[in-house]
């Protein structure tokens, strides 16, 4: 346990501050409480939020205002299924969104089955959807996107161009993806966020997902530490997590570093500067 009980130091330009949020109760979050069987059905192909899905929605929208995490934020990162984007821009979007404003909006009104009002894209960081950080894949049609047709106008102000396949790929109706897979899958969606120039991500994804990714880290750490990190998401449930990076996958210079000896001229440590001095001769 010698690397889990001090403390260390990492440069913060090689750090990124995650804020991870599983989407809100979907329907067929209700569906297989009752029965797992339900999973199965296809009439929860890509499960929308249900009515308490959407207050949850806005519970944690509210906290995000007031803890003034909503101003922080570069960038929002959701899965593209309707669950996802629709927490997504419920959590971290603009407010209603009002006709004669020349922005798209984020979701047009009642998009997947939501009976909710249009949100708009007005002083909110920029959304895009990435395939990566979806649902444990197969079998269940719960975990199946729409098309990307279908999604662009009901989420117009969400940046698909990421999403290469126009129909889902990925999702096979006989082949249920292994947890080794998704966790697989999860560590290159993190390695992949090096590559972004954002600090502050939001990134609003899936409980299968998060919990066999986040199941990589810690093993560093003391168990109370592992287990906060790697224990399941509730519904709407957010963790802020700082993610570090330990071998030069980001290549990000620090903008507030300032290298000093400008001008320059003499600036030994004392102690550097001691050793240096040439020894006093000793008359005889």
């Amino acid at each position: 346990m010698a690397g889990s009980t001090g403390s260390t130091l990492y440069p913060s330009h090689r750090c990124k501050t995650l804020h991870l949020v599983r989407h809100a109760q979907g329907i067929h979050n209700v569906k297989g409480e009752n029965d797992h069987k339900e999973y199965s059905s296809p009439e929860l192909f890509d499960a929308h939020l249900s009515p308490l899905g959407w207050e949850q929605v806005s519970n944690l929208r509210k906290h995000v205002h007031k803890c003034g995490l909503a101003k922080k934020i570069d960038l929002v990162i959701t899965s593209p299924l309707l669950r996802t984007m629709q927490t997504a821009v419920g959590v971290f979007g603009g407010e209603s969104y009002t006709d004669g404003i020349n922005v798209p909006p984020l979701m047009v009104e009642n998009a997947g089955n939501s009976n909710h009002l249009a949100i708009s894209s007005l002083n909110c960081p920029p959304f895009v959807a990435v395939e990566q950080c979806r649902e444990h894949l197969g079998v269940h049609p719960c975990d199946k996107r729409r098309s990307i047709s279908d999604y662009r106008p009901l989420f117009p102000a969400i940046d698909f161009s990421l999403i290469e396949s126009d129909e889902d790929v990925l999702w096979k109706a006989d082949v249920r993806e292994k947890n080794e897979e998704v966790a697989s899958r999860g560590m290159k969606f993190i390695n992949w966020l090096w590559t972004r120039e954002e600090k502050e991500i939001a990134i609003v994804t899936h409980s299968g997902f998060l919990f066999h990714t986040l199941s990589n880290f810690g093993k560093d750490c003391h168990p109370t530490i592992k287990e906060e990190i790697c224990k399941h998401f509730a519904n709407c449930e957010l963790r802020t997590m700082v993610l570090v990076d330990r071998s030069m996958l980001g290549l990000d210079s620090s903008n507030s570093n300032y290298p000093g000896k400008i001008p320059q001229g003499l600036d030994l440590p004392s102690d550097v500067a001691q050793e240096k001095q040439p020894e006093k001769s000793h008359a005889n």
